[in-house]
């Protein structure tokens, strides 16, 4: 008895990771091809997390790591935003440099590669903190990295009669969201003595 032969293509179900939007098989493939320990950067609505991370025979391995919930110890209250992410980098690379890391790639992983994007801001911070990356320096302005932004709008909102509405986190613990950049400045001063 002669079998039917099957017609049409045939589909293969991608890994469940890809299926829900988690991971980029092919630009993961490409980072790991490197050789470089990878920078992955992740963010949540309220934290930052970077991780360096090397790729084995049993998986991939982490380095060091660092959250922006511990920037609270150097004198900065860890947000989602551009400052927290250059700390949190800074914080990381620091650690990493004394595992023995020198250079690294970007892992964005789903995040959108534009100026200024949060991920790159990590990665000004672990330049920075001394390690080695081909990121040019002009991808995320000083001024955005020191959170003047923050700032002017902090002022704006304060003119419109909508500073506790939209600062009321920082103002519940005590910072004064308009003078941010002079409060980045001591943080990263004592990030960057991390290990000195």
């Amino acid at each position: 008895m002669m079998m039917a032969k099957a017609t049409g293509p045939v589909y293969n179900v991608p890994f469940r990771r890809r299926r829900k939007g988690l991971t980029n098989y092919a630009k993961r493939l490409a980072l790991v091809k490197g050789g470089k320990p990878r920078m992955v950067v992740r963010k949540s609505l309220k934290r930052v997390s970077v991780q360096f991370v090397t790729f084995g025979d049993k998986g991939d391995a982490t380095l060091a790591t660092a959250n922006s919930s511990e920037l609270a110890k150097y004198g900065w209250s860890g947000r989602s935003n551009l400052p927290t992410a250059y700390l949190t980098g800074a914080l990381a690379a620091k650690r990493a440099k004394k595992k023995g890391v020198g250079d690294f790639v970007l892992d964005m992983g789903l995040s959108t590669a534009s100026k200024s994007a949060l991920p790159f801001a990590a990665a000004r911070g672990a330049v920075d903190a001394g390690l080695k990356a081909n990121i040019s320096p002009g991808v995320v302005e000083d001024a955005r990295i020191r959170g003047e932004h923050i700032a002017a709008y902090a002022g704006k909102a304060k003119a419109a009669g909508k500073y506790e509405q939209l600062f009321g986190a920082y103002i519940k613990e005590g910072v004064q969201p308009e003078k941010l950049p002079e409060k980045f400045d001591a943080a990263k001063a004592a990030v960057m003595k991390e290990g000195a």
